[in-house]
């Protein structure tokens, strides 16, 4: 059956990107080393001990989570009463990734979230992250989202929200009744 549509001898799927296409394998790799490292723990110190690593881990990562959301609460809460924006760099969200990766069972997890728990550390990772978004919406292409945030970026660059209401003032047509809007 022929449709008329003109058709390509050869169609290519588009590439996928490097990200794509190794986290995956990334993602199984990490995996197998997290199980490796607590079979050898397991078979050194006992399985008892894995438990109690496991457990340990998941009260102090829950722990570390809930002092860092009700720290970000605060700073939120006074930021509000202020009437100003949260001060940038708090480092919040950065323990409360600290604290999860302190909950996944597994010792390179726990490595990873303890270090993300160390001030330098959590200086340094929140430098490599801003300026790597920053790169990234620089070179956002025109239409995308990272280009919405630039062109946000560009007319408020101060971050102020400036509270209003938007009033629509149309005539209705001759034989049409007026309605109000749906929500006040």
């Amino acid at each position: 059956m022929t449709t008329g549509a003109p058709t390509t001898p050869c169609t290519t799927r588009p590439r996928r990107s490097r990200l794509r296409r190794y986290l995956p394998l990334g993602v199984a790799a990490w995996l197998v080393l997290e199980i490796w490292l607590l079979t050898l723990v397991a078979g050194a110190a006992g399985g008892l001990a894995v438990f109690l690593l496991i457990v340990a881990g998941f009260v102090a990562g829950s722990v570390v989570i809930k002092r860092a959301g009700r720290r970000a609460f605060q700073s939120l809460n006074e930021a509000l009463q202020r009437g100003g924006s949260p001060e940038r760099g708090g480092g919040n969200g950065l323990l409360m990734l600290g604290g999860l990766l302190l909950m996944i069972p597994g010792l390179v997890s726990d490595a990873a979230g303890l270090l993300l728990l160390v001030p330098p550390v959590q200086r340094a990772v929140s430098r490599v992250a801003e300026n790597a978004l920053d790169k990234r919406l620089r070179t956002a292409a025109p239409g995308s989202l990272g280009d919405a945030f630039q062109q946000a970026r560009m007319h408020r660059p101060d971050g102020k929200v400036v509270q209003g209401e938007v009033i629509r003032q149309d005539r209705p047509e001759p034989g049409e009744e007026h309605r109000p809007p749906l929500t006040r």
